[in-house]
């Protein structure tokens, strides 16, 4: 299952802003990763498990309230309970207040904003195969 993607689209909206000047906190790109390492752990083993820890996080760009972000996660190693995953935070479209209050762009290019590599364990006894079928 080494290659296994999965992705989530969302919309950052006002509730998701924490500083001025509508700046959405990184903490809230790190909660996406966590519902990204769910599902794959859902996908690969039937089983929510843990996400253990990052071996690495990077900042990479500012998010906005009003931005439509695209999160991604890909299994990169399996091991016996241990799977290590990367996981990328894109900006496809982002918020225009300084053209008024509803205006956004679409973006020309995707804009990579957040990266990290973390592992997420599933404890030998709660395997149940992909997806929850079998065992």
């Amino acid at each position: 299952m080494e290659g296994m993607t999965v992705e989530l689209r969302t919309r950052l909206s006002a509730a998701d802003v924490h500083y001025g000047g509508n700046l959405v906190d990184g903490a809230h790109g790190l909660e996406l990763f966590g519902d990204i390492v769910t599902e794959l752990a859902i996908r690969t083993d039937g089983d929510e498990g843990l996400f253990a820890g990052y071996e690495s996080v990077e900042f990479l760009a500012p998010l906005f309230g009003g931005d439509f972000v695209r999160a991604k996660g890909t299994i990169v190693r399996m091991g016996t309970t241990s799977r290590t995953v990367d996981l990328e935070i894109w900006k496809d479209i982002t918020a225009r207040p300084d053209v008024s209050p509803s205006a956004a762009d679409l973006l020309d290019e995707p804009l990579l904003v957040t990266r990290a590599r973390g592992t997420y364990v599933v404890k030998t006894e709660h395997h149940r195969g992909p997806g929850g079928r079998g065992a």
